[in-house]
């Protein structure tokens, strides 16, 4: 009775284990199929991407030179800039200060006529002197 007992026990065993391995051949089989399938998607998607790559890489030297363009554009902008700077600096300059002599000049024959009386300036209700400057004479 005991062998019997033992053979039950064994067909029962074994009998789970084939169910198992028949799970886990039905598993693999599921598992290789999307696998199949994923290859097969990706595939085609690597591909774009790929190309979206090769695209992404033409634009970038594209911006390269342009910004390579814009750089010696700028430094041909600040060289002129430099050049317009001291051709017309110097002159301006001399301009400038025969202006400043004039005016300086034309105030000193003003100061001899007589004064006229203070501006006073209204702003919104109240006035308010002018500013009284004293000029130095030279």
């Amino acid at each position: 009775m005991a062998g019997i007992l033992v053979a039950v026990f064994w067909a029962i065993l074994v009998s789970f284990l084939a169910v198992a391995l028949v799970r886990v051949a039905q598993t693999l089989k599921a598992t290789t199929k999307l696998v199949a399938d994923v290859t097969d998607q990706a595939v085609p998607l690597l591909a774009d991407a790929s190309a979206a790559v090769r695209s992404a890489q033409t634009q970038i030297d594209r911006v390269d030179a342009i910004a390579s363009d814009v750089q010696e554009v700028t430094s041909n902008a600040s060289a002129l800039s430099t050049t317009v700077a001291s051709t017309f600096g110097g002159p301006l300059v001399k301009v400038a200060a025969f202006g400043y002599g004039v005016r300086r000049a034309l105030g000193v024959r003003r100061e001899d006529a007589p004064a006229k009386a203070p501006r006073r300036t209204v702003i919104v209700g109240r006035t308010v002197p002018a500013a009284r400057r004293k000029r130095k004479k030279d």
